[in-house]
């Protein structure tokens, strides 16, 4: 079943009150990230998470694939001077059943400056009646950011 996008560009597929829960999910780990909150971040992860990040770095791609979410809440759930705040734009949510894709287009802030862009992947399973992130893929790049940077 087709509903309303939140966004003109953006698309969704899937009963609206998941679709919006969902999207909680996914609000709530950035909000997280930016309030430097690790019990916050650990709260949308599914136990057997796995974290993707397709990047390149001197112009050869490399790709870092690690088992638990362990790494990414101590880089980014400690409080710090300068928040990091990542904000998403073009969410396509994709839901059939206990499956849901979350697709968007991202910018990383620290505090006032521009870090990077790219795409977060989020892959969610529905658990116990409750929405957790058992994937999250994402690339990392410098350049095609300036959506983010005007």
């Amino acid at each position: 079943m087709a509903a309303s996008a939140p966004a003109a560009s953006a698309q969704s597929f899937g009963p609206a009150e998941d679709q919006k829960a969902v999207m909680a999910v996914v609000n709530r780990l950035f909000d997280g990230m930016r309030a430097g909150d690790s019990t916050m971040l650990r709260s949308v992860f599914d136990a057997r998470v796995r974290m993707i990040t397709s990047a390149s770095r001197n112009g050869a791609p490399t790709l870092s694939v690690q088992q638990g979410a362990d790494g990414f809440v101590k880089s980014v759930g400690t409080p710090r001077p300068e928040k990091i705040d990542e904000r998403i734009r073009n969410e396509r949510v994709h839901i059939d059943g206990d499956l849901a894709s979350v697709w968007v287009d991202y910018g990383l802030f620290i505090g006032p400056k521009f870090s990077h862009c790219g795409i977060d992947h989020f892959l969610l399973v529905k658990s116990d009646g409750a929405w957790k992130i058992l994937e999250l893929a994402d690339t990392r790049r410098m350049t095609n950011c300036e959506m983010w940077t005007k």
